[in-house]
């Protein structure tokens, strides 16, 4: 019986150095077919995006890198001439995108951290299980629902130093310049607030009970539960609010248009009402280079803000 010889596929099915079966070839033909319908059906479904994307995104951008780098003559018989990188250089290492730079980061700062911290408070008032509450609740997101040109109109009924209801305030006086950046800050905290509100409340809304039963029960005051608990559940939603907020503040230019017109003496000039130009004192190969140099600049800022808060972001399970 020893001498009677053993098939192939005897000898080699338990041994670990067999040769892998050969896959049949129409087997794998229907697998690459199959993948490949997936990829088409993938890419035909993304189509429709990519048009959009293109259209209103990447192809204003490329003109907008297109007229930073041609200069336009006055004359519109005559074309545009390339200057290459030229004229964005000059423009943003010059005053007017070094002001708008400062004007902007100045709003950025008065603006986010408060519409922060006043957004949490109210939404941690407002996060009880109490009769009426709901009332509460609507007023506090009740800014939502107004347009920036609505909340710049109220708050100029409020603080104008000639028309004002607070006429001793005088923000938005000439003699003021300082003062009336940060007061144009107020109405874009007030018209954000609401949306903060709800986020904010929403995310609380997320938070187990059993956590803060838990944290309660371990001898965690309210103020230590806050911090402990309730910080690192909702921080996804901080996170988001605080790039929403930075991008919205370096956007700001319908209060400032509203409010101050860029006034006092320049003093609420932000680089997108220099971009806009009202008054139209730029070149439009000026205004297409600080529009890049914005575009950059919240890019870069959006990511690094994104980069250091997302190491401390919790995200459950």
């Amino acid at each position: 019986m020893s001498d009677i010889p053993t098939t192939s596929t005897e000898a080699t099915a338990g041994s670990p150095d067999a040769p892998a079966m050969p896959v049949p070839l129409g087997k794998g033909v229907r697998r690459f077919g199959r993948r490949l319908s997936d990829s088409a059906l993938a890419y035909l479904l993304l189509l429709p995006s990519l048009i959009v994307f293109g259209v209103f995104a990447y192809y204003p951008l490329y003109r907008l890198f297109w007229y930073a780098t041609h200069h336009q003559s006055r004359f519109r018989n005559r074309p545009a001439t390339y200057v290459g990188f030229s004229q964005i250089r000059d423009t943003l290492t010059g005053t007017d995108f070094k002001d708008g730079l400062l004007h902007s980061g100045l709003f950025m700062v008065y603006t986010v951290p408060l519409g922060l911290i006043l957004g949490i408070l109210l939404a941690v008032s407002a996060h009880r299980r109490l009769k009426g509450i709901k009332i509460f609740q609507t007023i506090f997101s009740s800014t939502v629902a107004s347009s920036v040109a609505v909340a710049s109109v109220v708050f100029l009924t409020l603080v104008n130093a000639e028309i004002g209801y607070f006429r001793d305030v005088s923000w938005l006086s000439l003699k003021n310049p300082t003062s009336a950046l940060f007061a144009v800050s107020l109405s874009a905290v007030w018209q954000n607030l609401g949306l903060t509100f709800i986020v904010v409340l929403a995310a609380l809304q997320t938070v187990p009970d059993e956590l803060i039963e838990a944290a309660t029960l371990d001898g965690y005051g309210a103020i230590r539960r806050f911090f402990k608990i309730t910080v690192p559940t909702i921080s996804p939603a901080l996170l988001f609010l605080a790039i929403v907020l930075v991008v919205f503040a370096l956007q700001a230019y319908a209060q400032i248009e509203i409010l101050t017109g860029g006034g006092p003496s320049g003093g609420t000039e932000t680089l997108l009402f220099k971009i806009a130009d009202p008054s139209g004192v730029r070149s439009l190969g000026e205004k297409a280079s600080l529009s890049l140099g914005l575009f950059v600049l919240t890019a870069v800022v959006a990511g690094a803000q994104f980069g250091i808060m997302s190491k401390r972001v919790h995200y459950g399970d």
